[in-house]
């Protein structure tokens, strides 16, 4: 694999340069494999017109595209080409969008939102999605970070965009009023000539959601946005008659893929839901969803919800954001009869990069590299360790970590490696398996304790509902081992209790891990993706 392989690079359509600009120097991007025929793409490419406008040409356009779980609103292909059109149209015309000009898309999970997401890619713009949480502040290191000069928001998030108190242009969508942006375009022309972009011009600015407190905001082409669909098919095997549906935020690059870019990418249709939790299990019963994307707590919380609705129609779950733990998997299979594919995917690596399914999964194991993606697991000075030594996580793969005027690219792309930050270890058979963040790795008396560990142990009690482990100052062993542990309903914390867990986790893996402290507590802080924040435990304690 040479130094870089940046694939097929095309003449650039941005007018505005800002993103090619700033993008890191080449000597200090990722290796990058291309050399595959599924990913041979054209120089010049706009992924919008490749997952809409030609799913038109292919005969899809009468064929269900996304639609709104409570029914509010759907799209066939055709219908969203069309629609997305006329907003292109406006943002051109009237809003004066020009090519490589970063927008804000602060939104919800709906229809509107995925409209407006591709008329953005298709008049040459630059998406940055942001979740519906985030307040003020929050927007306003996203502004000012990317230069954003224009927000299109969702018309009940426009307040948080307004506080930001900042220059950028404001429009609403999906409310009511000659202002509101489906209104405009609702006149506009449903034809639109989409901007002939190069394979690798940008088209998305990700920030990363936050485990550490300081996000990152990475860069991606248009031809990522492809490539990680077709390297993830040959295991999630999607067909055209699948009804995809989750819980991530769209602005999330997990919620992104799963919920829009996979589906669109073999003409099969998916169900939006804009909070998670039982409005998710009413629309798989809803709409017969066959696909779930969501991340492992959800997957731990419908197992108490399940006798209420009607999931049988569901047949492949997809878990990530966090690693799966063997109980949630085994108990889920149980359950519903489903092997959940787990997988690890990185806002820097776009999506999902190691995975299994089907007859390959194996539990407790994240899986094998995807197709095109090549994984080691290596020491301090990037040497390839043994089958079975803990070490860091080093990947090259189509896609790669590209920060934003970041002087963590140095940190995260070390000789070619995009170093995720997670300590692994790979078997005899190429399976690799998560151990921990790397700094959630507890050095206690000597022992390397991985917290992930702990918790899938704890997990395996009848009593917790969810937990998170984190290494806490002890004077005497350096560190020491505390739970955080959220009882099932009904189940009141008390001394005992918390001995009772103490022993149980004693017998069921090495004595020494088990944790030293536990406190009962009514929730753990989440991002909206559903990873817990453990530096804010860490900070606590």
């Amino acid at each position: 694999m040479p130094a870089v392989d940046p694939g097929p690079t095309g003449v650039s359509a941005h007018v505005d340069t800002f993103t090619r600009d700033h993008l890191p120097p080449v000597s200090q991007w990722p290796e990058m494999n291309w050399d595959l025929e599924m990913l041979d793409y054209p120089a010049q490419l706009n992924c919008a017109v490749e997952l809409l406008a030609k799913a038109v040409e292919r005969g899809w356009g009468e064929r269900s595209c996304t639609s709104a779980a409570d029914g509010s609103v759907a799209y066939t292909y055709g219908q969203l080409d069309a629609v997305s059109n006329q907003i292109a149209n406006v943002l051109v015309d009237e809003l004066g969008l020009i090519a490589g000009n970063r927008v804000l898309l602060h939104c919800f999970n709906n229809p509107y939102a995925v409209a407006v997401w591709f008329a953005i890619i298709k008049a040459g713009g630059v998406v940055v999605a942001t979740m519906p949480l985030l307040r003020s502040g929050e927007l306003r290191t996203i502004i000012d970070k990317a230069h954003i000069g224009l927000a299109l928001t969702d018309h009940r998030l426009g307040e948080a965009v307004e506080g930001t108190q900042s220059d950028i242009r404001m429009v609403r969508y999906g409310g009511e009023g000659d202002d509101d942006l489906l209104a405009k375009a609702a006149s506009a022309s449903t034809s639109f000539q989409a901007v002939d972009t190069a394979a690798d011009d940008v088209v998305l600015l990700a920030f990363t959601s936050g485990t550490t407190g300081v996000p990152k905001c990475t860069m991606h082409f248009h031809r990522d946005v492809l490539a990680i669909a077709d390297i993830f098919s040959p295991v999630l095997e999607p067909t055209r008659e699948d009804v995809f549906c989750g819980s991530p935020p769209l602005a999330f690059t997990f919620g992104l893929g799963g919920l829009v870019i996979f589906p669109m990418r073999v003409g099969a249709s998916t169900v939006l839901t804009e909070r998670p939790g039982p409005p998710l299990l009413q629309a798989i019963q809803d709409h017969s969803a066959t696909i779930c994307f969501t991340a492992p707590t959800a997957y731990r919380s419908m197992l108490d919800m399940m006798g209420e609705y009607d999931l049988s129609s569901l047949r492949k779950g997809v878990s990530a954001g966090e690693t799966l733990p063997e109980p949630t998997f085994r108990l889920f299979r149980e359950a519903t009869g489903i092997s959940l594919i787990d997988g690890i995917g990185s806002t820097e690596m776009l999506h999902i990069f190691i995975s299994a399914s089907g007859e390959e999964i194996r539990p407790g194991a994240t899986g094998k590299p995807l197709p095109g993606v090549d994984a080691r697991v290596v020491g301090e000075d990037l040497e390839e360790l043994a089958p079975g030594e803990v070490g860091r996580l080093g990947v090259r793969a189509p896609m790669g970590c590209r920060y934003l005027d970041d002087s963590r690219q140095k940190e995260y792309v070390q000789g070619g490696w995009n170093l995720t930050g997670d300590a692994y270890s790979v078997d005899e058979d190429g399976y690799f398996w998560f151990h921990a963040r790397a700094d959630d790795m507890i050095i206690s008396s000597g022992y390397n304790i991985a917290g992930p560990e702990v918790e899938a142990s704890l997990l395996k009690h009848p009593a917790v509902a969810e937990c998170a482990v984190v290494g806490v100052p002890d004077e005497e062993r350096g560190r020491s081992i505390k739970a955080f542990v959220v009882l099932r309903e009904g189940i009141g914390p008390n001394d005992e209790l918390a001995t009772e867990l103490q022993e149980f986790v004693k017998n069921d893996i090495a004595p020494y891990k088990y944790p030293r402290r536990v406190e009962f507590v009514d929730s753990l802080p989440k991002t909206e993706t559903g990873k817990i924040q453990r530096f804010k435990l860490r900070e606590e304690a």
